[in-house]
């Protein structure tokens, strides 16, 4: 049996709760093989970002073609990018790697740490938005995300669902805008590249421990596509995950701890 390979291209976290650490974690929890190429490296813990340092593009685009021509993945993602050059680099060398080996790539727009950095200033945003979001083939956002990439308020179920469509519009083949951060249940909003609309449902864990959340659900999704699973049970598998890591995370960090990327669902 062939062994599914699932690309991340993502930033560091010292930590090991979010970035390509948490990343490798999850793609390792789901029987997938990892690569990970660093775009980013910072100073963090639980408590914060305390420094950002974005690779250079060279550096990057050859760690891309250099992982991708010796073992090609079944899947990619991509997390934090930090500038207009690296995110520009990694939308030509992604382009380069998809039109050889076909792979379908996720795009967490990872725009701001849960324990606070920015991670996508206005010039990469704009390019993130021309360039990299058209060729997801799965676009990741929350709610502050998806506000920042579509310019609207989203807040509530009804504009969830407006962005949604719009970021669809923009190029998106299909889009999930997680909804962690309304009231009541989690629920998440897929929006297919056929118009179909379906909803992922949590009870909500109140808990300060979620650090990470977005990169290890949006790694979950990836491991489901590597090895084969289509797009909707890829989502379903990780989202039982992500709930389960949330909950029974191991209480780490004086701030906002990491998930238990080793958790049963």
């Amino acid at each position: 049996m062939e062994t599914p390979v699932a690309l991340t291209i993502a930033g560091s976290d010292p930590s090991g709760g979010a970035g390509l650490q948490a990343d490798l974690k999850t793609f390792h929890r789901f029987g997938v093989y990892g690569e990970a190429v660093v775009t980013l490296i910072t100073v963090q813990n639980t408590q914060g970002v305390r420094r950002v340092e974005v690779m250079s593009p060279e550096l990057v685009t050859e760690q891309i073609r250099a992982v991708v021509q010796d073992i090609p993945p079944k899947a990619a993602k991509t997390g934090a990018l930090g500038n207009l050059a690296v995110t520009c680099a990694v939308t030509e060398a992604v382009a380069e790697a998809a039109a050889t080996f076909g792979f379908p790539l996720v795009v967490d727009p990872v725009m701001a740490g849960s324990s606070g950095g920015v991670f996508m200033d206005k010039q990469a945003l704009h390019a993130f938005t021309a360039k990299l979001l058209p060729r997801a083939f799965l676009l990741t956002p929350n709610l502050d995300e998806a506000s920042a990439l579509t310019g609207l308020a989203v807040r509530d179920p009804a504009s969830v669902i407006e962005a949604a469509e719009k970021l669809r519009d923009m190029g998106a083949a299909n889009v999930l805008v997680k909804g962690g951060h309304l009231e009541g249940d989690a629920i998440d909003v897929l929006l297919t590249s056929t118009g179909r609309r379906i909803q992922f449902r949590a009870s909500r864990i109140e808990t300060r421990h979620t650090h990470g959340t977005g990169c290890t659900y949006s790694a979950a999704i990836t491991a489901g596509l590597a090895r084969g699973q289509d797009l909707i049970q890829a989502i379903r598998n990780a989202k039982a995950f992500i709930t389960a890591a949330i909950r029974a995370n191991p209480g780490l960090g004086a701030g906002s701890g990491p998930l238990n990327h080793f958790a049963d669902f």
